[in-house]
């Protein structure tokens, strides 16, 4: 097969693991460049515009994760798709709690929880003990939870405050989040 080929893989003959462009990664990419817009859209007060900018990344994941699985991933997707999901995430909580939507301390969790965890295994990795993380059921309860406070948190802001849920989903996505980075931490120390 021809480098190029190689290089940007084939619809018609999947290059697994070794193909940048592609239906899928290009998806993923799309996604990613709507966190800007996002990010502007939330602190522009058109939170509404963004629930919907934020649903459509929701969409997009999706795709794009049934796209890989029929057509196979690649390398740079199964890189990709969780660095854009994690940056969309952490992007909204942290302007949702600048414009006062969520508070800054569930924020700053969220954000450390995640630091914690890419931090250790970064530590583990450069004193030669890498680390296999395997998703955790409360890991992935966890972010179900974190996608629904974000939409929920848009959806509140945009229609001012019409949303009863919010307390109680930042209460779930507070203790999802410790337990969750708890568990990683668990993990990581039961493999050493």
């Amino acid at each position: 097969m021809p480098d190029d080929a190689r290089l940007f893989g084939s619809s018609l003959d999947p290059v697994r693991g070794s193909g940048v462009v592609n239906i899928a990664n290009v998806i993923t990419l799309g996604r990613l460049c709507l966190v800007p817009a996002s990010v502007w859209l939330v602190l522009r007060q058109q939170t509404l515009v963004a629930f919907w900018l934020f649903l459509a990344a929701g969409a997009s994941d999706a795709i794009d994760g049934w796209l890989a699985r029929r057509h196979g991933p690649t390398r740079i997707g199964a890189l990709l798709d969780p660095v854009a999901d994690k940056v969309l995430l952490v992007s909204m909580y942290v302007t949702l709690a600048a414009i006062h939507v969520l508070p800054d301390w569930l924020a700053i969790l969220v954000v450390f929880r995640d630091i914690v965890i890419v931090g250790g295994v970064l530590a583990l990795s450069v004193l030669g003990m890498p680390v296999e993380i395997r998703p955790l059921m409360v890991s992935k309860l966890n972010t179900v939870l974190q996608i629904t406070l974000v939409a929920a948190a848009l959806l509140h802001a945009g229609l001012g405050g019409a949303t009863k849920l919010l307390p109680a989903l930042v209460w779930l996505v507070t203790a999802s989040t410790l337990a969750s980075g708890a568990a990683y931490v668990a993990q990581a120390a039961r493999t050493r």
